[in-house]
């Protein structure tokens, strides 16, 4: 698998499971409490660690920093893009009525319902991917730079 495609395999894998979540809850009656909503951040959790991780292992020498965060907030931003769309196609084609049945009653518009779900789906990608990326990472520790070395070669400025 090319490494550009890791992202948006893992971006639409991420979308599909928010969106079979959201049909679930629906099912359930569910779907209009907002509460249900934090399962979300832990698929996207899920999906973003397996992306970095993927992302990581096929390019294990070249891996660096901006290449892992870029790999996650590429596959959230586009789950949150695509679960928006989801949302929006839902709530207004399949249950036009969403709305009024939403236990919010302070949001009264739809544009600002979709607008508050794209931002809290980019906001957690955010906060998972610079998390993640600290697991990712690689190491600046004593393996590489070990400490007896380092004095070693710099004794003039220890001392």
């Amino acid at each position: 698998m090319r490494r550009q495609n890791i992202p948006i395999i893992y971006g639409f894998g991420i979308a599909v499971m928010l969106s079979a979540y959201f049909l679930i809850l629906a099912l359930f009656g569910l779907h209009v409490y907002p509460a249900f909503s934090f399962f979300n951040a832990v698929i996207t959790c899920a999906g973003i660690f397996l992306c970095i991780r993927a992302y990581k292992r096929n390019i294990e020498s070249e891996f660096n920093y901006q290449d892992g965060f870029t790999a996650g907030i590429t596959s959230g931003f586009i789950a949150s893009i695509l679960f928006t769309l989801f949302f929006g196609v839902y709530a207004t084609h399949l249950q036009p009525d969403f709305l009024e049945q939403m236990d919010i009653k302070l949001i009264n518009n739809f544009a600002l319902l979709l607008f508050i779900v794209a931002i809290m789906g980019f906001a957690t990608t955010l906060v998972v991917t610079l998390t993640f990326m600290q697991l990712f990472k690689n190491s600046w520790n004593a393996k590489k730079h070990p400490v007896n070395e380092y004095k070693k070669n710099h004794e003039h400025i220890v001392n």
